[in-house]
């Protein structure tokens, strides 16, 4: 048989697979394992450090593509090479070496099982410029029992090949869009004045629009008042609220409905409906990378990124699923292991329960739609009191989330009773909603998420025909703004391709459009875009910059701000991975869509006016001494008033912007000089509207002061 070479995308995974088998010896570039049943003439484990080989540079084809010009492009190649990464050389000649090695007769792809694992294996094996035998390593755990078990079921190159050509095709394309549209609209702006670069890429472009239009809603909002009528109920056991069927934009339209039914402020009422439904609310579904991303950051702030790596360090300590999964659904060989641990799993988190079995329930388990991965679930492996202790914080909250939502699919219902009341008050009909809990369910496991606490409204006990005394008044509201995204909403966002979509219906079927990016990839663009500062992520809100909303003026109507475009080629991508569509024709496309840029853009960009000075970095200017220390100087820093003598211990801050209002340079001087400013007008409250005050200096604080008591800011 001969001697078995095995690739690892990284040094964690190669030693994960060595220590499931006897390892004969170790060097700083592979690990030898002795022979056994799986491997009879021995193997010898190597990795990459993830990518060890890319795509070359324009100037590595051409030496006058170095420089950037407008003369040179659009730089479009019939073939495209790899180049191994600066300072990788020892590792790939070791990886090299070992591969041509003449008692080594099969090379194992043993790096991760999604396409860009296989991007990483073919690109190395290619540049060795070896030809022996390949076959594929899959699982979706590193346990011991499934690194042997996977080993004694090897895989076909087969799929991989085809995974390899999809991710190859994605990382060309990706390199023609980057490489062209960022010398395009970089030099053309720059022409226009702007001073510095832009990059352009194929999915980052468009999830930097789609926060852009966000903002752009929130921007243009008018808000709206609009006039309801509530009634207050005092019944024998109780009080309670109810609402008529009407939301009008003019008070009188109220006002005119209670004169037509004669109702006065105090009144009488009768209850002729009184409605309970018993509901059932079924466990969450189980985590995919996504919806885990969405959760932790909504429960507590992180970034999807760190999400991914919290989860990947779970991964490699053996405790979770493989994490770049777009699965919810797990198998019935998982549904068993998961069965079978369950009373540990329950010893775990400190909670027993009689479970519910199901194992045949296709919300969860569901063999045949598993696809590549399967959804994110603990492993037989249960960490140690010492173990868990020893993990940081955030890694902890993430494993007892998945472990918490694993053992929900085993616990029972939610369920609650829904009361609705209807009562009549001189035939108009007021309703009433509010529910009650029956039973806690799988909701117990998710006790201290204040997001699934109940916040309906309890309703007294009532009976059909009882007579209550009313109070009847004309509310008043205002309409509110969209909510600015929040970085783990943009991973639904990318996902749904930007629609506003809280269903999870509605959601599955979006799914299949496959939105913006992948599973994998989707916390590095989100990464990749504030790394280039096209948008800030403060207290969890995402914001547009300056910068990013250049970009966006500049791509507008063109397929860059496209994402449904964006998905489309994905899709495309994902056929070319099934054998069902040709690299050639796509990245063809993408040549011809470069071209056609080449064409339009100049026009679009010559339209822009670009105000430079937005992108220059602001000089400190002393603006007066320092109220707080009284020795340094207040002065515009980056995008806040601050003191000169900071390096001292002062502190003392003020806001560039406060609600919306850019606040003058004789703004802070008159607090600082005066701890007070004449009245300023344009701030505006969460609710949409605007209102005017004056500002007062409190203790290094600032407060408003309002002319009118009742003004504030909400």
């Amino acid at each position: 048989m001969g001697k078995i070479a095995i690739l690892a995308e990284k040094p964690s995974q190669a030693r994960a697979y060595a220590e499931a088998f006897k390892i004969k010896h170790k060097e700083k570039t592979f690990i030898e394992l002795e022979p056994c049943s799986t491997f009879p003439d021995g193997a010898i484990i190597s990795w990459g450090i993830g990518h060890l080989v890319e795509l070359k540079e324009p100037k590595e084809y051409k030496k006058e593509w170095d420089k950037w010009s407008l003369d040179s492009l659009p730089i479009i190649l019939d073939k495209y090479e790899d180049k191994v990464v600066r300072n990788m050389y020892t590792q790939f000649n070791a990886i090299k070496k070992i591969f041509h090695d003449p008692q080594v007769t099969m090379i194992y792809n043993g790096c991760d099982a999604e396409r860009e694992g296989s991007n990483i294996f073919y690109s190395i094996y290619k540049m060795t410029k070896v030809h022996k035998p390949v076959k594929r390593l899959w699982i979706n755990s590193l346990e011991v029992d499934e690194i042997r078990k996977g080993f004694q079921n090897m895989q076909s190159n087969e799929r991989d090949l085809l995974m390899y050509q999809e991710a190859k095709t994605r990382q060309i394309s990706d390199w023609l869009v980057g490489m062209n549209c960022s010398r395009l609209y970089t030099l053309l702006l720059q022409k226009k004045g702007f001073k510095g670069s832009i990059s352009i890429g194929r999915v980052q472009s468009p999830t930097v629009y789609l926060i852009y239009k966000r903002w752009q809603e929130i921007g243009h909002f008018q808000p709206e008042n609009f006039y309801e009528l509530e009634g207050l109920f005092k019944a024998q056991n109780g009080m309670y609220k109810g609402k008529a069927k009407i939301k009008a934009k003019v008070r009188a339209e109220v006002e005119q409905l209670l004169q037509q039914h004669a109702i006065l402020p105090i009144d009488s009422g009768q209850i002729t409906s009184v409605t309970n439904k018993t509901k059932r609310i079924q466990p969450p579904k189980l985590h995919a990378l996504s919806t885990l991303q969405a959760t932790a950051n909504k429960r507590w702030k992180y970034s999807p990124a760190h999400v991914l790596k919290l989860t990947q360090s779970l991964y490699e300590k053996k405790l979770v699923s493989y994490p770049r999964t777009d699965s919810q659904l797990i198998t019935h060989n998982e549904f068993d292991y998961l069965q079978e641990s369950l009373q540990k799993y329950q010893q775990l988190i400190g909670q027993s329960f009689s479970p519910v079995l199901r194992g045949q329930h296709k919300r969860y388990v569901d063999s045949s739609n598993v696809g590549e991965h399967y959804a994110i679930i603990p492993t037989k492996k249960i960490p140690t009191a010492k173990a868990l202790q020893s993990m940081a914080t955030d890694e902890r909250n993430i494993y007892f989330e998945i472990v918490n939502t694993t053992l929900a699919m085993f616990h029972h219902d939610y369920e609650y009773d829904e009361k609705t009341i209807i009562t009549n008050v001189k035939n108009l009909e007021f309703k009433s909603v509010g529910k009650t809990e029956l039973v806690k369910g799988w909701k117990v496991l998710f006790a201290s998420d204040k997001a699934s606490q109940n916040r309906e409204e309890v309703l007294p006990v009532v009976s059909q025909g009882e007579i209550v005394q009313s109070k009847v008044e004309i509310t008043e509201g205002t309409t509110t703004p969209p909510k600015p995204y929040t970085e783990g909403q943009l991973i639904t966002m990318m996902k749904t391709c930007g629609k506003a979509v809280e269903d999870e219906n509605e959601i599955e079927i979006l799914n299949s459009v496959e939105g913006i990016g992948t599973e994998a990839t989707r916390s590095g663009i989100i990464e990749t875009i504030k790394k280039h500062g096209f948008i800030e992520v403060k207290k969890n809100i995402v914001s547009i910059t300056p910068k990013g909303e250049l970009l966006c003026k500049a791509i507008e109507g063109t397929l860059l701000s496209s994402p449904s475009m964006t998905a489309k080629w994905e899709i495309y991508l994902k056929k070319i991975g099934r054998g069902e569509g040709s690299a050639k024709h796509f990245i063809d496309h993408i040549g011809k869509f470069i071209q056609q840029l080449m064409a339009e853009v100049p026009n679009k960009i010559n339209t822009l006016t670009i105000e430079a000075e937005q992108f220059t970095k602001p000089v400190a200017k002393d603006i007066v001494t320092c109220p707080t220390c009284n020795v340094g100087k207040i002065g515009l820093r980056k995008n806040f008033y601050g003191c000169s003598d900071y390096k001292n211990g002062c502190k003392q801050t003020f806001p560039e912007r406060l609600l919306g209002r850019k606040l003058s340079e004789k703004n802070i001087r008159d607090l600082c000089n005066n701890g007070k400013t004449a009245e300023i007008k344009g701030f505006k409250a969460k609710s949409g509207k605007q209102f005017s005050a004056a500002l007062r200096l409190v203790e290094g604080k600032i407060e408003f002061v309002f002319n009118n008591s009742k003004e504030n800011a909400k």
